[in-house]
C-alpha cells in the first residue's frame, strides 16, 4: 500500500468514527440531556420517552453503532486490501 492509499484509508476510518461518535453525542446528548423535558411528554409504555432514552435508549444506539462501524470497517478494509 502507497502512502497515498494509506492517507486515503485513514481519511475514510476517521470520517466513519468523526460521523458515529456525531450520531451518538447528538443522542446521547441532545435527546438524553437537553430534550429529556419535551420528550417526557411522551410515554413509552408507562415510562416517559425522554427518561427511558436517557436509561435504555442511548445504550440501544451505542450498541447499534458498534455493529455499523465493524460492518463499515469490513467493507473499507476490503476496498483498500486490508482485510486479512
Amino acid at each position: 500500500m502507497n502512502e497515498e492509499e494509506r492517507q486515503a484509508y485513514w481519511r475514510e476510518n476517521t470520517t466513519l468514527i468523526r460521523n458515529l461518535l456525531m450520531v451518538w453525542g447528538l443522542t446521547s446528548l441532545g435527546l438524553s440531556i437537553l430534550l429529556v423535558t419535551p420528550l417526557n411528554s411522551i410515554t413509552l409504555g408507562t415510562l416517559p420517552l425522554g427518561f427511558w432514552l436517557a436509561q435504555q435508549g442511548v445504550i440501544y444506539v451505542f450498541v447499534v453503532l458498534i455493529f455499523v462501524y465493524a460492518i463499515q470497517m469490513d467493507k473499507i478494509d476490503h476496498k483498500y486490501k486490508r482485510d486479512e
